[in-house]
């Protein structure tokens, strides 16, 4: 596996122009093949594919469960590049109208307006219930220690980064991509897979907030999503219809702007 490659280049300042090599992150397209067929095809830094697919199915309402999975692969040992599933047949029946669009719905708001977006999102995902508060300074320390644990970041300055953890704010999980909702699926994936989601309270990513992440949170069911960059109004409009909690970190990176769901979120 490779996720990422050195590259030469002209490092030049006012001082001297020099040759140097620096690592730069990988990218690759994951297609991935649903039932036989293909479904979708993401570029993505290579690493946790399966982790990478499981979490996309269940946050595009293929699967609500491992238990609908009756295989999920590689379709040849040496091809990490092509990830096939297989249904149940009863999740099969369930979901013929998303497996006959071969598209998922973070791709189809072309032609909508906002307000008819989350209209649609707020019938298909209902809102999350009201889970107990957790400790605001606690969820700062873990916003701010993201760029502690991303091994890719250090390495090549070019990876996004989604963290999960649970209701003590204890770590679940992590995981880094060049894309950043690649990165998401991939840590649902892992804590799905690892049958931890009912765990999972907080959400932290290195992105700004778009209104496809926090379809994916609510989804995946996780209440409170802080981010390194502030959210899209149009991300702030669904977090609050669906009942998320939504904050970033301020100017100073001393403190949290808190866009919405105050209410879970004391100290």
């Amino acid at each position: 596996m490779v996720n990422f490659l050195q590259h030469e280049l002209i490092h030049w300042d006012k001082a001297a122009k020099k040759s140097e090599q620096q690592d730069l992150l990988g990218e690759e397209p994951l297609s991935i093949r649903i039932e036989g067929n293909p479904y979708a095809v993401v570029m993505r830094t290579p690493g946790d594919e399966i982790a990478h697919v499981a979490g996309f199915c269940l946050t595009e309402g293929i699967i609500d469960s491992p238990d609908d999975l009756t295989s999920i692969g590689f379709c040849e040992d040496d091809d990490s590049n092509v990830v096939a599933i297989t249904l149940t047949p009863s999740r099969r029946g369930q979901i013929t109208e998303i497996l006959d669009r071969r598209g998922f719905i973070s791709q189809t708001s072309c032609g909508l307006c906002g307000k008819e977006l989350v209209k649609d999102l707020y019938q298909i995902i209902q809102p999350l219930k009201d889970t107990d508060p957790i400790d605001i300074h606690k969820a700062l320390t873990c916003l701010k220690a993201l760029p502690n644990i991303q091994p890719l970041r250090q390495q090549t300055l070019s990876s996004h980064a989604a963290a999960i953890y649970g209701s003590d704010l204890e770590f679940l999980t992590v995981a880094e991509d060049v894309g950043r909702h690649n990165a998401l699926d991939k840590a649902i994936g892992k804590v799905f897979l690892n049958h931890q989601l009912d765990q999972a309270e907080l959400l932290i990513l290195s992105s700004r907030i778009s209104y496809e992440l926090v379809q994916k949170a609510a989804r995946a069911r996780i209440p409170v999503i802080l981010a390194h960059s502030r959210p899209t109004a149009l991300a702030v409009e669904l977090a609050a219809n669906l009942n998320i909690t939504l904050a970033s970190l301020d100017d100073n990176e001393s403190g949290l702007y808190v866009f919405c769901g105050e209410h879970r979120l004391v100290g």
